[in-house]
């Protein structure tokens, strides 16, 4: 497991744009599953929608990025540790119902395929 603090020190990100709390599983090289707890107290909820609050599908979709960036990160030798890893896109995404406050949203990502 990694909490917070070390995902923090491999992430970039900060507050309010770290979406990910926790890995619970991870395989380097292989696969990840990472949590994000949903609270009514994020940024985006007053805004999107009011009334009826509901994650953005992009922020979803930034937290998968999130989540697999830690497990490249765990999956490349340590002298290659400090290289930069950009996510470069994704292909027919669905989200087959709305991420809300209170919903934990568990992310579990697998590498299918290697570029360089």
């Amino acid at each position: 497991m990694i909490e917070i603090k070390e995902i923090m020190a491999i992430l970039p990100h900060a507050y309010p744009f770290l979406l990910v709390d926790r890995i619970v599983e991870i395989e380097p090289g292989k696969r990840v599953v990472g949590i994000k707890n949903v609270t009514y107290n994020e940024p985006f909820f007053p805004g999107h929608f009011p009334g009826r609050p509901i994650m953005p599908g992009v922020l979803i979709i930034e937290a998968m990025a999130q989540t697999a960036g830690v497990l490249v990160f765990n999956s490349l030798p340590e002298g290659d540790r400090n290289k930069q890893v950009f996510f470069l896109g994704v292909d027919n995404v669905r989200f087959r119902k709305p991420v809300i406050p209170g919903d934990q949203l568990r992310m579990e990502l697998e590498i299918t395929r290697h570029r360089q």
